[in-house]
């Protein structure tokens, strides 16, 4: 039997992978505002309630702009280059003027962002959640043990290699048969699990998946934005 045909995941049939309760929707992961268009092929959709899928879209816009806004040194539409963002910006000034009131000047001069946390790590923790139920078909209701984000530039040389190899074992897991990560070990003529970043959309958004110990999700938004979320076995 080839394997690449076993992908049938009982466990997410009539489960908002977010709440647990009913979908009544497919949600992208990650969101389409953190991509340019034209989309990849391939965005990972996920099984998602509607109530769900709508109470992240403010934070995820929030995020986007703040990202945007803060490689680029400002909140006026015209200056930002993502048109995703520009659009954003344009039909809802406040967003930028909220923005731009975190906008601060260090005791060196440099100007710094002050964000706001509850809603970054809600939009963290959703990306999280729907990585674990498409890439490993493992839901993940529950909270986390950690979860961090951090910007690359204020990361040692030490600190983002130690981000980018991720987790290292002499006797690395095996995915679940049927999950996408079995697929795609096999494809590759393996089966250990590949530690190998998956990239959505170059220079926009990337993703790691580890069950070395416990779950371990790691994204990257604009290649500016080291996000980790760990749920222990």
């Amino acid at each position: 039997m080839d394997p690449r045909h076993l992908f049938v995941d009982q466990r997410l049939i009539g489960m908002c992978v977010y709440c647990g309760g009913t979908p009544n929707t497919r949600d992208h992961v990650p969101s389409r505002v953190f991509l340019d268009e034209p989309l990849p092929p391939d965005v990972p959709v996920v099984d998602a309630c509607e109530d769900c899928n709508n109470s992240f879209s403010t934070h995820e816009q929030y995020v986007a702009c703040l990202l945007e806004c803060v490689i680029n040194g400002s909140a006026e539409p015209d200056e930002v280059e993502r048109y995703k963002v520009k659009k954003i910006l344009t039909e809802n000034p406040s967003l930028g003027v909220r923005i731009a009131k975190g906008r601060t000047k260090d005791d060196n001069g440099k100007l710094v962002w002050k964000v706001e946390e509850d809603r970054v790590k809600t939009v963290i923790m959703k990306l999280a959640r729907g990585h674990a139920a498409f890439q490993l078909g493992l839901p993940q209701l529950g909270e986390p043990e950690e979860i961090s984000f951090v910007p690359f530039v204020v990361m040692s040389d030490e600190q983002r290699t130690t981000f980018e190899q991720g987790p290292t074992s002499s006797a690395p897991l095996w995915p679940e048969i049927g999950s996408r990560a079995f697929i795609s070990a096999v494809k590759s003529g393996t089966v250990e699990y590949e530690r190998d970043w998956l990239t959505v959309q170059a220079s926009r958004y990337r993703y790691f998946v580890d069950q070395t110990e416990g779950l371990l999700i790691q994204m990257v938004l604009s290649e500016y934005l080291a996000c980790r979320v760990v749920w222990l076995a």
